[in-house]
């Protein structure tokens, strides 16, 4: 339980009272990194079927849930994307590069790369039916965090020190296995065996990709492509939630 705490201590702003994990859950909590995303889903997903229910509009129900993963991780993981657009984009060197990432100050790219996904989010999620909007939420949500998992054991850390890098001490097997067992199980038994497959491998696939443009990059994992990659992921379920 304390394990599965400190996972949600760092993925959310959920008020977890005194709760303080030691650096040793922290490692451990990668592993249920996809059973927080699971909870995070059924938020969210509960979130989306009330506004349903009240019979709000479609285009505001589409803003709304594309800015409430924000308000639950007080814009962690959107920062995280912010960065890396700013130091991907900057045509520097790699070790400038880092240095663009590690600062807090948001430049030109990182704005227009907040823009951009919060956008797409908006018009994914007006252009799916009502009915499937709190599955395809709770997927999302799910999906974000598995895809985490997935990119930290395909890739090793890029810096020296920091945070992140107790998450690549060692493989997270538990996670890997939760990863593309939960996101594949909860897309099945909503659309059957077809989808469940296909979103799957896409994630995979797509996490395999976003390890390999990272490396090439700046030579590896940062705090800040992680959180590109929840985001992305994000981004990845919606689409594919429009395509079904």
């Amino acid at each position: 339980m304390r394990t599965f705490l400190a996972a949600v201590s760092m993925l959310s702003a959920l008020p977890l009272g005194r709760f303080c994990p030691t650096e040793t859950e922290l490692q451990r909590s990668q592993n249920l990194f996809p059973a927080a995303g699971l909870l995070f889903g059924v938020l969210l997903g509960c979130a989306a079927w009330g506004l349903i229910y009240l019979q709000l509009p479609l285009l505001p129900t589409a803003m709304l849930l594309a800015l409430l993963p924000e308000a639950l991780t007080k814009g962690f993981h959107l920062d995280g994307l912010a960065d890396t657009a700013d130091g991907f984009l900057s045509g520097r060197s790699r070790e400038r590069k880092l240095e663009i990432m590690r600062d807090s100050r948001t430049g030109s790219m990182g704005v227009a790369a907040i823009f951009a996904l919060l956008g797409m989010k908006f018009a994914l999620f007006g252009s799916i039916p009502a009915a499937a909007l709190p599955v395809v939420a709770g997927i999302m949500m799910l999906s974000g965090r598995c895809g985490i998992v997935l990119y930290n054991a395909m890739s090793r850390y890029a810096r020296p020190d920091g945070l992140g890098a107790i998450w690549f001490r060692r493989r997270p097997v538990v996670g890997i296995v939760l990863a593309l067992l939960l996101p594949g199980v909860v897309a099945w038994w909503f659309f059957g065996p077809a989808a469940g497959g296909a979103f799957v491998g896409a994630l995979l696939l797509f996490t395999f990709i976003w390890s390999r443009v990272t490396r090439a990059v700046i030579g590896g994992a940062t705090g800040d492509t992680i959180g590109c990659c929840e985001e992305l992921c994000e981004l990845l379920t919606l689409a594919w939630g429009v395509a079904l």
